[in-house]
């Protein structure tokens, strides 16, 4: 099961409003796995191909992902979704570790991915259409044997 948009907010809000001086809310790797839809060799995978900045660990060594790490995960889903490569993906990474400094390429490369990602959609749409077509026309054919109307085209 996935978080909704409203369950992620929820749990960043959860993060901002911890009492001072605690960690606030952690999620272990098997929650966000099962919050995200990754699976746990995903989410390592991520973080030693730098996509994700090293979690935070317990004493035990085991994961500890805040709500900043969550809500990065969710940006990266989208890009993901999105159809960006990983190497784009670990580059956008590796700038926003950068800092500020990096805003203008990091916006750079977001208006091109948008740009390429509408293109797409507008392929996407023709090739709906094109099937709308073809569709209508199987269900005229089918109608046409059913009434004996059939037209021979």
């Amino acid at each position: 099961m996935t978080w909704s948009a409203l369950q992620v907010l929820r749990f960043l809000h959860d993060q901002r409003t911890a009492r001072p001086g605690g960690t606030g809310t952690t999620l272990t790797i098997a929650q966000v796995a099962e919050r995200t839809g990754l699976s746990h060799d995903t989410l390592r995978y991520y973080e030693r191909a730098g996509l994700i900045q090293r979690v935070g660990r317990t004493t035990g060594n085991q994961r500890r992902y805040e709500a900043a790490d969550l809500a990065w995960l969710e940006f990266l889903l989208r890009l993901r979704e999105t159809g960006m490569s990983i190497a784009d993906m670990q580059r956008f990474a590796t700038l926003r570790a950068q800092g500020d400094a990096t805003v203008p390429e990091r916006l750079a490369m977001l208006r091109e991915h948008r740009t390429g990602l509408a293109d797409r959609i507008r392929a996407l749409r023709r090739n709906a259409h094109t099937l709308d077509d073809k569709i209508d026309h199987y269900e005229r054919l089918l109608h046409e044997r059913r009434t004996g109307t059939e037209e021979r085209t």
